[in-house]
Parts: structure tokens; C-alpha cells; sequence
């Protein structure tokens, strides 16, 4: 298969949609996982398993983000040397990525598997609650490294424009798990070890089918060489050391919303995880946006077609608009029977309320933030993106959910995300567009449609 930069030509609004929709439905089913393990735990009826998943994950989130700074570093790398039509280069790049993603996972999953206790104590897990999430990270901890690989093969055949492979890739996680949680929770009757073991056998699966379509459908991986990792890691590490540092403000912010809620009992939390996974269900597109556009902004960047850039960049923020105002409307609409589905009552039940009437719509920020941080990973300046998100997660969300969350219970930690997240993203949007209508990061290039050498 040609890898040549498709995404210089055509309309920037179909790409940005085609894309970010293909990635949407493959990220929504690869969090599908956590979402149907959350859901079939809840039909034991306790809300203490629910609220031990709920804590697991949040841990887990920080190092899957890390994941996804390094695929972000890996896109950026790889569509640029795409847009430059630098094919071979293009491969070497990819190879050395995909190694540099999964001995970080290795080493990272191993340190937080034997400190997993301390962990769980200081997000305020206790008793019950805490065995059972350690448990639950016992057995899924040691399939992170294979996350890192899945991820990365399916951010690579972003990069190339490959849609389709792409979302069927992380597809194929949730797939598995629509067959195997049912099984394995309750049929075996294992329970959250059932829902962990799934996780596991989901991840696999994601791994093999990226690296099977990377290999020998676009034979985009080549034999892993000691100078081509010593050559490349600079210029990687450039832009993913401070898109990993963006990336896990995001589970640290949803960390002190964890902490923040605790304070509130276990039906809060609980309530927490179901509002934290059904985002991501819900919002899918948005989460989906920034991994999608990075190959459109990069490859057009590579290719020096500044109009191109800042085109993509706008056609994004509309999306974002779109798909939040539709996201919202049908959380409002099924806001009560979302409770009732997991079997959430009291505090639990008034967060995913709460959440699903008002705070949703603060995503169009969120979607205007991670267009901004695309543009500045891709664009030369990853450090901006760095900043804006730990002003958000760092500075903003902290003091708002204890200070909201004192002041108007727990529905008060919820709406103090939304805040934080209007706040920022507002700011951010406004610069990023700045920065790419100047055209800044962008290097002149010759005209498009000239041979570049195929270095």
C-alpha cells in the first residue's frame, strides 16, 4: 500500500470529520472495556465494587496517558516525515516509537503493581474497597505494555490516514469485552477478577491486530535498529516528554476529583466512575478529535500549506461544537435511566444527574483545549499545551472541587470540572487559533505537489 500524505489534498472539514468520527467509534469501543466491566460488576448490587473500579481506574488512567503522550509524540514524528515525503525515514520513525512506548509501559506498570497499596490509600480508598481495587490492578497492571503497543500502532495508521484499520484496532478491545464480561463476571461467577481478566484479553487483542495490519498491510515497522533509536529519541522525546506531562494532568485533575469526592461516601464515588465513563462513551468524539487531527495538521505542516493548517484547526472547533450540543441532549434525555442502570441511589444518582443536565456542555471547551494542544504538539510549541492543561488540572481543579464541593455537596466537585474546564479551554482555544492563522511552526517547504527525495 503507497503511504503517501493524503490529508494535503481534499477537503480539511471531510478529514477532520471522516477521522475523528472513525477514531470516535474506535476509542469509545476500546473504553468500552472499563465501561462494561463497571456495568456488569454493578449487576452483584454492590455499590463498593463499583466504587473499587472506580478508584482502580483513575490510577490506571495516569499510566495509559502515558501512552498517549508517546503516540502523540509518534504521530507528530511520523505524518511530518509522511508530508515531507520521507517514506523510509517514516518506518524507522514508527519502529523506534513503538519500542520507546512499550519498555516506558513495562517499566511504569511494574512500579505502580508493587506500590499499588500506597497508591490506592492516598486516593482514599479503605477496607472494602481497597482490597478489591488492588485486586482488580493485580491482575490488570501487567497488560499495560500491550496497551502501549495497540495504541501506538493504531496512532501510526492515523498518521498514514488509514481510518478504517485504525478504529478497528482499538475495536476490537470492546469487542471482546461485549462477549467476555458477561461470561467472566457473572456466569463464572469471578466477579472484579473476572472484569480484570477481560481487560487483559481485550488488550491482546488490540495489539495483535495493529501490529498485524501495521506489518503486513503497510508494512510501515521495519527491523529495530540500536542507531536508528539513538537517533531518533531526541526529536521524539521533544514532543512526547511534554505531551505525556499534558496528557496525565488530565487523570491527575480526575484524581482530585476522586479525592475531592470521597469525602462525600462511596455512593459518590461510585457515581464518579459511572459520570467518568460514560464521558468518555459520550464524548468519544472529542477525546478522539486531537489524535485524529494530529496526522491532518501534520502532514499539511510537512508540507508547508499553512492555509491547509489553520483550515483543519477551525473545522475542528466546529466539530466540537456539533457533537457536544448532540452528546448533550441525549445525556439530558437519559440522564435518570443511566442511574437506574447501574443501580446508583442517594449522592451517586444526583452526580450522574447533575453531570448529564449541566456540566456536559462544558466539553466544547474541553474539544476547543485538545484542538489547541494538537496544534501546539505538531506545531513546534509542546510546552504550551503543558501549561495550559496544569493550569487546569494543577491549579484550577483542586481548590473548585474542595472549595464547590464543600459549599454544594457533591454535586459541587462536578460542576467545579466544568468550570475549570470552560475556563481554560476558552483561553486555550483563542491562542491555539492565534498561533496557527500566524502560521507559526510551520517552515517553508516547496510547492505542493513537487517530488521530495524519499529519504
Amino acid at each position: 500500500m503507497t503511504n503517501r500524505a493524503k490529508f494535503t489534498t481534499g477537503s480539511t472539514m471531510r478529514h477532520v470529520v471522516v477521522m475523528t468520527l472513525s477514531g470516535s467509534l474506535g476509542l469509545s469501543f476500546m473504553f468500552l472495556v472499563d465501561f462494561l466491566a463497571l456495568f456488569w460488576v454493578s449487576r452483584l448490587k454492590d455499590e463498593a465494587l463499583i466504587a473499587a473500579i472506580g478508584f482502580a481506574g483513575t490510577l490506571q488512567f495516569f499510566v495509559v496517558s502515558i501512552s498517549i503522550g508517546m503516540m502523540i509524540g509518534a504521530v507528530a514524528l511520523v505524518s511530518r516525515t509522511l508530508g515531507m515525503g520521507k517514506v523510509q525515514r517514516a518506518r524507522r520513525i514508527a519502529t523506534s516509537a513503538m519500542i520507546y512506548g512499550i519498555g516506558a509501559q513495562v517499566v511504569i506498570a511494574a512500579l505502580v503493581y508493587v506500590f499499588r497499596y500506597p497508591l490506592l490509600r492516598l486516593s482514599g480508598a479503605e477496607g472494602e474497597v481497597l482490597e478489591v481495587a488492588a485486586s482488580f490492578l493485580q491482575i490488570s497492571l501487567p497488560s499495560l505494555p500491550m496497551i502501549a503497543a495497540g495504541m501506538m500502532a493504531g496512532a501510526i495508521l492515523r498518521a498514514l490516514g488509514d481510518a478504517l484499520r485504525s478504529m478497528l484496532v482499538t475495536s476490537s478491545a470492546g469487542l471482546v469485552a461485549v462477549v467476555l464480561d458477561p461470561l467472566f463476571i457473572l456466569s463464572m461467577g469471578w466477579g472484579v477478577e473476572g472484569a480484570a481478566a477481560v481487560i487483559v484479553i481485550s488488550r491482546a487483542a488490540m495489539t495483535a491486530v495493529g501490529l498485524y495490519w501495521l506489518l503486513r498491510t503497510h508494512k510501515m515497522l521495519t527491523r529495530p535498529a540500536l542507531p536508528d533509536m539513538a537517533l531518533y529519541l531526541k526529536p521524539f522525546a521533544v514532543i512526547a516528554v511534554p505531551a505525556i506531562a499534558t496528557q496525565i494532568s488530565t487523570p491527575f485533575g480526575n484524581w482530585v476529583l476522586v479525592r475531592a469526592m470521597a469525602e462525600h461516601g462511596d455512593s459518590a464515588v461510585a457515581g464518579l466512575g459511572v459520570v467518568m465513563r460514560l464521558t468518555i462513551l459520550s464524548f468519544g468524539g472529542i477525546f478522539a478529535l486531537s489524535g485524529a487531527i494530529g496526522g491532518i495538521i501534520g502532514q499539511n505542516a510537512g508540507a508547508g500549506l499553512k492555509d491547509r493548517v489553520s483550515g483543519a484547526y477551525m473545522d475542528a472547533i466546529k466539530f466540537c461544537a456539533v457533537y457536544t450540543g448532540v452528546a448533550w441532549v441525549l445525556l439530558a434525555l437519559f440522564a435518570d435511566q443511566v442511574a437506574n442502570v447501574f443501580g446508583l441511589s442517594g449522592e451517586g444518582a444526583q452526580i450522574v444527574h447533575v453531570f448529564s443536565m449541566y456540566a456536559a456542555g462544558s466539553f466544547v471547551f474541553t474539544g476547543a483545549l485538545f484542538v489547541s494542544n494538537t496544534a501546539f504538539n505538531n506545531l513546534g510549541r509542546p510546552l504550551w499545551a503543558t501549561v495550559v492543561n496544569w493550569t487546569r488540572d494543577g491549579l484550577l481543579m483542586g481548590p473548585l472541587a474542595f472549595v464547590m464541593g464543600a459549599g454544594f455537596g457533591a454535586a459541587g466537585v462536578v460542576m467545579a470540572q466544568a468550570l475549570a474546564n470552560t475556563l481554560v479551554g476558552l483561553v486555550a482555544g483563542w491562542v491555539g487559533w492565534r498561533f496557527v492563522k500566524a502560521g507559526k511552526g510551520i517552515e517553508p517547504r516547496p510547492g505542493h505537489g513537487q517530488k521530495r527525495p524519499a529519504a
